[in-house]
């Protein structure tokens, strides 16, 4: 069996093999994390690539602290302009856990979570920047 290790600033690729999943959900096969870029680098089986920011990420992290329990209950996640990614690991054969420089680990991040923030990071991240400028909230504090 091939044994899957987190992928860090020492080891930037993570290569899933064929067998992940098991439906026609588009899937990764491969993930690389870009430490000084703070980017996580997606490529999709299906043909698609989306580059996405650990700053990206991090505010949408799918954890309960950030998205809540149920609708209503999301926080605003504000001054992580400057976070970055310190490792990422896989979770089975349908997700990766990512471990955020400012201690955040508790998301795991599906991989038709990771494709939809991909497809839809445009108007994710449009939304975010109305919401902090509603909130009088800033990237930086």
């Amino acid at each position: 069996m091939n044994e899957q290790k987190p992928i860090s600033a020492a080891r930037d690729s993570l290569s899933l093999p064929s067998s992940v999943g098991g439906n026609a959900r588009p899937r990764p096969e491969e993930i690389r994390l870009k430490t000084v870029e703070k980017v996580l680098e997606v490529d999709f089986d299906n043909g698609r690539s989306f580059i996405l920011p650990a700053e990206f990420l991090r505010v949408e992290s799918p954890s309960a602290e950030v998205k809540g329990h149920k609708p209503g209950q999301e926080t605003l996640v504000t001054g992580r302009r400057h976070v970055g990614i310190m490792k990422v690991e896989p979770v089975g054969k349908y997700a990766i856990k990512i471990f955020f420089d400012d201690l955040h680990d508790s998301g795991i991040y599906s991989w038709d979570y990771l494709c939809e923030l991909g497809e839809n990071q445009d108007s994710l991240w449009r939304g975010y920047l109305e919401k902090l400028e509603k909130e009088g909230a800033s990237r930086d504090s």
